[in-house]
């Protein structure tokens, strides 16, 4: 199920979501010209090893500062494919605008790191023993469809589900999607702590972590002086279509 767009449309231009964009691209690029055999240890020096802040003597050993806490911002700009950047800026591009709309670019910026903070943090502390980077934006955008949950409850998505090879395009409720992920999300971390496996790949308590905060930091970032009547309206339509 890929999310097309939203049906809520935005009040502004959403400036800090294609800045959020654009710097994540960059980075990419820059990455794209590192030579293969040393885009591991960029990888190491830029995104978030758990092991490198709870265990300080293998830390040593792979010449990793434990003192080095940069990585929890820096490794929310790093991806490992052009599938993983694709997939978290394209889910950026649908939701962050409206939730940007609530808070304006300089909150929602703030806003946006926090939560890959969080996300990053609930990582470390679920895997602790893991000698494994993990990178990406996933965490912070979570935190973006936490706040979209919230805030935009009775809005639609227009989605595409490829069935063999015919694509079918139909409208769901965004929470349907946003709650079916996170459920998927949740019931991986707990899997994943159940295997105890040296994570790497995907950050399922990231993803979680950067989600939750989601939902109680856009308590204090969104603008509730803000009265979004069109988008009552908006949603109101939705409520009598969806019955």
């Amino acid at each position: 199920m890929i999310p097309i767009r939203g049906t809520v449309p935005s009040k502004n231009p959403p400036i800090a979501t294609w800045v959020l964009i654009l710097a994540n691209t960059v980075v990419f690029l820059v990455e794209w010209g590192i030579p293969s055999q040393e885009v591991g240890h960029f990888f190491f020096l830029f995104g978030i090893v758990p092991a490198r802040y709870t265990h300080p003597d293998w830390a040593m050993t792979v010449n990793l500062a434990t003192s080095n806490y940069w990585p929890f911002l820096t490794g929310m700009f790093v991806h490992g494919s052009w599938l993983h950047i694709l997939a978290n800026m394209w889910t950026l591009w649908i939701f962050g605008d409206n939730v940007e709309d609530r808070m304006g670019p300089t909150r929602f910026v703030i806003f946006y790191l926090l939560c890959g903070v969080a996300g990053s943090v609930a990582h470390v502390l679920a895997n602790p023993d893991s000698t494994m980077p993990t990178l990406g934006a996933s965490g912070a955008v979570a935190g973006v469809l936490g706040a979209y949950l919230i805030l935009f409850p009775y809005s639609r998505l227009v989605v595409l589900v490829p069935i063999l090879l015919f694509p079918f395009v139909f409208e769901i409720p965004a929470v349907f999607f946003i709650g079916f992920w996170a459920l998927s999300q949740l019931f991986s971390g707990t899997l994943s702590l159940a295997s105890r496996a040296n994570v790497g790949g995907i950050a399922w308590w990231g993803h979680i972590g950067g989600f939750a905060a989601g939902i109680v930091l856009q308590m204090v970032f969104v603008n509730r002086g803000d009265a979004c009547l069109p988008e009552h309206r908006h949603t109101h339509d939705d409520l009598k279509r969806a019955a």
